[in-house]
C-alpha cells in the first residue's frame, strides 16, 4: 500500500536541525502487562519516582520501582460508565502536585456524561487518594455515547485544557462542530486556582473567545470530530492534536505555543476535503491539518508527545502517534523547509489507546488489551 500523503502548510521549522523522520527507526518494548484496559499514562514529577496508570473501568494505579502497588491510587469504578468509548478517560496532575497534592480526572458517569472532578490526596497515605475529597469542576451532557473526547493536560501556561468531542453519531447531527456556543468539539482552557461566580474555575483573560457574546469563553480551540490526545511539546510549548476521523481521514493539527482560536473545520471538513468529499465547501477561516491518513491505514487515530528525551537520540524533536485499529505508529517532523514530513508506518500489533511522557521526556504507550510499552529506537 502507497504512504498516505502529507499537506505541507509553511509553518517554519524549528532553528535546530530537526532529525528527519524518514530515517527515524524505533521500536516498542514491553514494560508491564496484566492491566485492565489502560487509556493513560502519567507522571507527575513531584520527585517519588512514581507514574500513574488509567484503567478505563475507572480505577488509577500507581506503578513504581518496576512494579505496580497494591492498593489502586483511586477507585472510582462505580461511578464511570464503560461501554463504547466511555469510562475513566485521562488524569491530570496540578503542576503544584508535590506540594497541594491536587489532581483531576476525566470520566463518564453511569448516565453518560463528562464530569471533571478534582480530587486530593490522602492526608495519611501519599499513595492513595481521598476519596471525600471530589469536587466537580464541570459537567458536561453527552448526547451520544461515542467521541466524549477526554484528555485532561495542564499547558506551559498552568492553565487547565479539557479536550471534547461532538457529541458522537455520525456526521455531527446536532452541529456541535461549528457551534461556539458549545463546549462540545473543542478543546478548553480554564484556571482552576481561581472561580468565578457559581463556576468552580476562571476563565483566563486571554481566551480568544472571552468578548464574543455567541460563544462559551472556555473555548480554546473549536472545529474537532474527537480529539483523541492532545500534547503539548516541553520544549517549543507548541500543541499538537490528534482528531479522529469519520469514514475518509485520521488528522494531525498544530499550532504554535501562544496561539489558540482556531476551527479546526469538522464538520465542513474531514482531513484536507470537504466533509463527504470533493473541495466545494467555503473553507474560509479554517486550519487545515498538517498530516492526515486515510482509512487504509487504520481507523482511529491517536495523538502522541514530540520525543524531547536524552536516550534516543536519533528521535529528537520528533512527534509519535498511532492508529488504534491497526496498531501501525508514524513519527512526524518538519523539514528545513517548514514542510511536514511522515516516516513509513511501523507495525506495533497494539491496540495503543495512549501514550504517555515521564519526567526525562520519554515516551511510553498503553495496548488497551493490558501492557505498557516504552519507544526506543532500533536498528
Amino acid at each position: 500500500m502507497a504512504i498516505p500523503s502529507l499537506l505541507a502548510t509553511g509553518a517554519s521549522a524549528q532553528d535546530a536541525t530537526p532529525a528527519d523522520p524518514t530515517t527515524a527507526k524505533y521500536k516498542l518494548v514491553e514494560v508491564l502487562t496484566g492491566l485492565d484496559q489502560p487509556v493513560d499514562y502519567v507522571d507527575p514529577d513531584d520527585g517519588t519516582q512514581r507514574t500513574f496508570i488509567v484503567e478505563k473501568t475507572g480505577y488509577v494505579l500507581i506503578y513504581h520501582d518496576k512494579q505496580l502497588l497494591d492498593t489502586p491510587f483511586l477507585d472510582i469504578s462505580d461511578l464511570v460508565s464503560g461501554g463504547s468509548e466511555q469510562g475513566l478517560l485521562s488524569i491530570a496532575f496540578h503542576p503544584d502536585f508535590k506540594n497541594n497534592g491536587t489532581f483531576f480526572v476525566d470520566y463518564t458517569d453511569v448516565d453518560g456524561d463528562s464530569n471533571i472532578v478534582r480530587y486530593k490526596v490522602s492526608a495519611d497515605d501519599p499513595n492513595v487518594a481521598d476519596s471525600n475529597s471530589a469536587e466537580q469542576i464541570l459537567f458536561v451532557d453527552q448526547p451520544f455515547p461515542n467521541h466524549n473526547g477526554g484528555q485532561l493536560l495542564f499547558g506551559p501556561d498552568g492553565f487547565l485544557y479539557i479536550g471534547f468531542g461532538d457529541g458522537g453519531s455520525q456526521g455531527d447531527p446536532n452541529g456541535n462542530g461549528q457551534n461556539l456556543a458549545e463546549p462540545l468539539a473543542s478543546i478548553l482552557r480554564i484556571d482552576v486556582d481561581h472561580s468565578e461566580g457559581d463556576k468552580a474555575y476562571a476563565i483566563p483573560k486571554d481566551n480568544p473567545f472571552v468578548d464574543d457574546s455567541s460563544a462559551a469563553p472556555e473555548v480554546w480551540d473549536y472545529g474537532l470530530r474527537n480529539p483523541w490526545r492532545f500534547s503539548f511539546d516541553r520544549e517549543t510549548g507548541d500543541l499538537y492534536i490528534a482528531d479522529v476521523g469519520g469514514s475518509v481521514y485520521e488528522e494531525i493539527n498544530f499550532e504554535k505555543a501562544g496561539t489558540g482560536g482556531f476551527n479546526y473545520g469538522w464538520v465542513i471538513m474531514e482531513g484536507p476535503e470537504c466533509y463527504g468529499g470533493g473541495s466545494d465547501c467555503d473553507q474560509s477561516g479554517l486550519t487545515l491539518p498538517v498530516a492526515q491518513y486515510t482509512h487504509d491505514f487504520g481507523c482511529s487515530v491517536t495523538g502522541g508527545y514530540v520525543y524531547r528525551g536524552d536516550n534516543q537520540k536519533s528521535l529528537y524533536g520528533l512527534y509519535f502517534f498511532a492508529d488504534y485499529c491497526s496498531g501501525l505508529m508514524w513519527a512526524l517532523g518538519q523539514n528545513s523547509d517548514g514542510q511536514w514530513i511522515m516516516s513509513d508506518p511501523v507495525e506495533t500489533n497494539l491496540a495503543v489507546s495512549s501514550f504517555g511522557e515521564d519526567r526525562n521526556g520519554e515516551l511510553y504507550v498503553t495496548d488497551l488489551n493490558g501492557g505498557l510499552y516504552r519507544l526506543v529506537e532500533s536498528t
